[in-house]
């Protein structure tokens, strides 16, 4: 036995001594460990200082019982109880049951709530018991970050992301410079395998990450996505984008992408304004009327027979949409009345032995290669060459009006963009600047693609034709006196690959008769361009219409009006009084509303969004906002007396 004890003895002095450090470090890194501490990404403003998307901290709070001093756990946790109970809705007695419990079974992880906010973080720090710390009151907080778009779903494609979906929008795009510097942390390994923090103070703190601001428009693109979202309803179609650019800078003032759902709900599922590559029909006649004026083959003013609407080329049917044709008309009148025929007999005529001088024309206008977006996923248009294979008889005249070639809704509005601007064309631009704790680290300026797509006198004639469009031509449906717009309405077919239908019949690939494409694209005001606009809607309800003009057009007028009559105009631009009724009403109900402040709660049930929180905010309220549209509920009651400091919730309509 004495031989044993003293074998025993000489063992754990040679461990303690031999290889003491080693058992030391090996217990360390099994009960202790470094924890990352995640930085918060950088902010996405508007360009009006609108937050868009930011990273917000939410917490899970913890607490170790068996920490805290037996007479201090007696005295005090019936008052820590209390305190839970009113922030969190629970029963005082469910938490007290709780914390007595986990003490009698030694328990030193206990969970007391999950994704608690920052401020609720903050108050409950303070809370008897708590307030102690890690160590005396076993406080356990443990954060993260999540992502919030506190405008709600609006431009959430474009706002973007990056995290385990990959990278997709502005978020994706410009990841490295919002990601930040993470931080550390030591924890500790308690029972069943859980770790806690050692103390409240990090071994590394966190560095955010950098700003960015982009050229979104808060009030423009709730005016462009209300707008879209109520025609893709109404026509009940399957898809839709609308994009608002500033003419001279190419900024993206607003992008809205919505798709349809089983139920018939619509969200921004992808991006279609930058992604989707499609055949666009009639728009795409700007670029084949453009290139045979500044080739000097034509004029506005030359003849061509359209016929009675309806040609042959070997083989193949080019017919008009009205019935019985126009005849002899102007190439002008050609683009107003958007004839398939005159556009096609006039290009074959001039470039049919020539094709790739029409092919140089569209390379010309930036229509054969992508735009070179900082967004992932700009579609590629396709644009057959001469020596293609996919080069036929008919290829160059079924390209004039817009079939057999594909680009992506932004792509057209760049080409739009660059005759409001007189033959400038600049690339769209998503992002202003580039900031860290509000100092400017970087700023994004115009770039410019080619200076001159054509000549001033092609553009000054191209300017004019659009706008006789929507004046005498197949947009005059949405012709209002009260301000000018030019444009060019497009209906394409949808060309549908082989398919088995639900029936069980086989369909052969081909273009269909109930599937279209409807769109719109120009600018406003005409004789100063300040912003182009283009539509695209996909599959509308063929029973309600199809053509452009009825799907699209109106869509852009609604945006160009509301746009225009909100927009800060110089003194010698205005004319005359403008008169909208709708616009008139908005603004008189705000104004009676706007009279009557005092010190009592108002009622804005039913107002718009931008008119409540301006009335509100200038009554001293802080507001907060939830969904979008019109006001459908408020959480302070009217008639109330206002609290300095006050915090009121606005339940907008969808």
């Amino acid at each position: 036995m004495v031989l044993l004890l003293f074998s025993v003895l000489f063992r754990v002095f040679y461990i303690q001594n031999s290889q003491g450090e080693k058992y030391r470090k090996l217990a360390t890194d099994l009960t202790v460990k470094q924890d990352t501490v995640y930085a918060n990404k950088g902010n996405v403003y508007a360009a009006d200082g609108n937050l868009l998307a930011t990273s917000m901290s939410r917490f899970t709070i913890r607490m170790d019982v068996m920490s805290v001093e037996a007479s201090v756990f007696q005295s005090d946790v019936s008052k820590l109880s209390k305190e839970l109970s009113e922030l969190l809705g629970k029963p005082a007695h469910h938490y007290k049951k709780k914390m007595q419990n986990a003490r009698k079974i030694g328990n030193r992880y206990l969970l007391i709530a999950r994704d608690v906010s920052y401020n609720d973080y903050v108050k409950i720090k303070s809370f008897p018991i708590f307030n102690l710390g890690v160590y005396k009151g076993g406080f356990i907080a443990e954060q993260k970050t999540v992502r919030a778009h506190p405008i709600g779903k609006i431009a959430e494609r474009t706002i973007g992301y990056s995290d385990y979906r990959g990278g997709a929008g502005i978020e994706g795009a410009y990841a490295d410079f919002m990601a930040g510097e993470n931080g550390l942390r030591w924890k500790q390994r308690i029972a069943k395998g859980q770790w806690k923090p050692i103390s409240d103070v990090n071994e590394k703190e966190p560095v955010d990450g950098r700003d960015v601001v982009t050229t979104i428009d808060v009030n423009m693109q709730d005016i462009t996505h209300h707008a879209l979202l109520k025609q893709l309803e109404y026509f009940e179609a399957d898809h839709g984008c609308a994009v608002v650019m500033e003419v001279k800078t190419g900024e993206i003032k607003a992008i809205a992408n919505l798709g349809r759902t089983k139920n018939g709900k619509y969200y921004e599922k992808r991006n279609y304004a930058v992604w989707e590559s499609h055949e666009p029909g009639s728009t795409f006649k700007l670029a084949s009327l453009m290139a045979a004026i500044d080739d000097k083959v034509i004029d506005t003013s030359t003849v061509v027979d359209a016929e009675k609407g309806k040609i042959f080329i070997h083989g193949r049917k080019v017919e008009d949409s009205e019935r019985g044709g126009h005849g002899e008309i102007s190439a002008a009148r050609v683009f107003e009345v958007s004839s398939n025929v005159g556009i096609v007999k006039l290009i074959r005529k001039h470039y049919d032995d020539k094709p790739e001088k029409f092919i140089e024309r569209l390379d010309q206008y930036h229509l054969t290669k992508p735009l070179g977006l900082v967004i992932k996923g700009e579609g590629k248009p396709v644009v057959p060459k001469p020596n293609d294979k996919n080069w036929y008889k008919t290829t160059l005249e079924w390209m004039s009006w817009g079939y057999g070639v594909a680009v992506t809704p932004l792509q057209m509005l760049t080409l739009y963009n660059a005759v409001a601007n007189d033959g400038v064309m600049v690339k769209p631009r998503f992002i202003k600047e580039i900031k860290r704790q509000n100092k400017i680290e970087k700023t994004f300026e115009t770039e410019i693609l080619n200076l001159e797509i054509a000549s001033k006198e092609t553009i000054k004639k191209m300017k004019k034709v659009m706008e006789n469009v929507v004046i005498k031509g197949t947009a005059d449906n949405i012709y209002t006196p009260n301000f000018s717009m030019a444009g060019k309405t497009g209906t394409a077919k949808k060309f549908v690959p082989t398919h088995v239908n639900s029936q069980g019949d086989t369909i052969y690939a081909g273009y269909s008769d109930d599937r279209y494409v409807a769109s719109f694209a120009g600018f406003f005001p005409v004789d100063k361009p300040k912003y182009s606009c283009i539509v695209v809607i996909h599959d509308p309800d063929k029973k309600k219409g199809y053509y452009g003009a009825i799907v699209a057009a109106p869509v852009f007028k609604e945006i160009a009006q509301k746009i225009y009559t909100s927009s800060p105009k110089d003194s010698e631009e205005i004319k005359e009084v403008q008169s909208f009724q709708e616009v008139d009403e908005t603004y008189l109900a705000y104004q009676e509303k706007a009279e009557k402040i005092s010190n009592k709660i108002p009622d804005v049930v039913g107002m718009p969004a931008m008119d409540a929180i301006s009335l509100l905010e200038n009554l001293g309220l802080k507001v907060k906002v939830k969904g979008f549209g019109n006001v459908k509920n408020q959480s302070l009651e009217e008639g109330l007396e206002i609290a300095k400091g006050q915090t009121i919730l606005l339940t907008l309509a969808s």
